[in-house]
């Protein structure tokens, strides 16, 4: 059974948040009826871009607690915008039950515009793979918005400068630290009932991911893919290590025999009282990074694709998609098809964002203004003669 960019309603996939870029206005409480609007950006050039004369340097990335680039973030600076498409795919693929959730928002002012003045363009995008049933991670993605901007520390300006992306890594931060919370306080949640998590915002060129688990950001980069996030898994060693300062420990890549993610929102029955440390954690780890011109498209999936593909094989499956039809709800269906054709034993859920600067729109719209207008001197001639009778 397959989704693609649609609400979907039958019992084994999950609800799936999905608003296009140029769609209309959406309630903020109405996160369960939303339907998508397809995106009226689409051309042959649009996905893929000619190598430019900057840098393709990786500083940019930062994971820590400040973020530099080789230009500051203040909205006095002229820099690159990206204009935002995506397309999203989800199947069950071998599993008897859907697990999987996903957020799909490429125009995120028009979802909580009533709420915040934020700079544009904005968007968030979101995976959610669930494991000991599909509670928890639809509890988190239905409440996903909710627990954002509803945070008093989320900044209320439409100008991204560097006071902002803290103050957005801090409303991130406590966003998943509250949804943990708050499964553990809902009765109608097994406690045994847990999800990974990634999310990614992009406000102006300025994309950040945050993620708990082995969900994964991937961007592309003159081609080049870069991951945007860590796959917490219990063969990472600095997670190992730090699962064993805490006094779990790791049996065949598992974590305390049980768990093939180290981090994860939910599982109360393995995590020790509050307060106490605990070996398996919420607390999300943020990458993030300034878009240019040389930056194509981001994918972001569950583990039913990283486990069978690696980021660059993943990129070079959505950039030549791109180049063939231009249509990243395509590319999210073909890099799934290619996992369970690569005999993956997992759910399955694609998001791919692709950027595309104004100038490219603009030849575009040029173009496809000349096609409607443009009339050959036969079809003038025919014209005439119907006119003329």
């Amino acid at each position: 059974m397959v989704a693609e960019a649609e609400i979907m309603h039958q019992q084994s996939l999950p609800v799936v948040l999905d608003v296009k870029l140029f769609g209309a206005p959406i309630g903020v409480t109405d996160i369960d009826t939303v339907s998508a609007v397809k995106s009226p950006l689409s051309s042959p050039n649009l996905g893929i871009r000619c190598p430019t004369a900057s840098s393709t340097s990786l500083s940019g990335i930062e994971s820590g607690d400040s973020f530099l680039d080789e230009e500051d973030c203040s909205s006095s600076v002229s820099f690159y915008v990206p204009v935002i498409r995506s397309g999203s795919y989800a199947d069950i693929g071998p599993r008897r039950f859907m697990e999987d959730e996903h957020i799909c928002i490429d125009d995120l002012s028009s979802r909580v515009g009533s709420l915040y003045e934020l700079p544009k363009p904005s968007a968030f995008y979101a995976v959610f793979d669930g494991h000991g049933g599909p509670e928890a991670a639809a509890y988190v993605r239905k409440n996903a918005i909710r627990l954002l901007f509803e945070d008093d520390k989320f900044p209320q300006t439409s100008q991204v400068n560097n006071i902002f992306v803290e103050e957005v890594k801090s409303s991130l931060r406590n966003t998943f630290l509250q949804a943990d919370l708050d499964l553990a306080e809902d009765r109608s949640i097994s406690s045994s009932s847990g999800t990974t998590a990634l999310a990614a915002l992009l406000f102006g060129r300025h994309l950040m991911v945050a993620n708990v688990g082995d969900c994964r950001a991937v961007l592309c980069r003159n081609g080049e893919a870069i991951d945007m996030s860590q796959d917490h898994r219990p063969i990472y060693l600095p997670e190992r290590r730090r699962v064993e300062e805490c006094g779990g420990f790791i049996d065949d890549g598992y974590l305390n025999g049980v768990l093939s993610v180290t981090r994860a929102l939910g599982d109360w029955d393995m995590k020790l009282p509050r307060g106490s440390q605990s070996p398996l954690i919420a607390e999300p780890e943020i990458k993030q990074i300034n878009l240019t011109e040389e930056d194509e498209f981001l994918i972001i999936g569950c583990d039913g694709i990283w486990d069978v593909l690696t980021s660059q094989e993943a990129v070079s499956i959505v950039r030549r998609g791109l180049r063939r039809h231009d249509d990243p709800m395509r590319c999210a269906r073909e890099l799934a098809m290619e996992a369970l054709r690569l005999n993956t034993f997992d759910n399955l859920t694609v998001v791919v964002v692709c950027f595309s600067s104004l100038d490219d729109v603009a030849a575009v719209a040029a173009v496809e203004k000349q096609r409607c207008c443009s009339l050959t001197a036969e079809a003038i001639h025919s014209l005439r003669s119907l006119l003329e009778g």
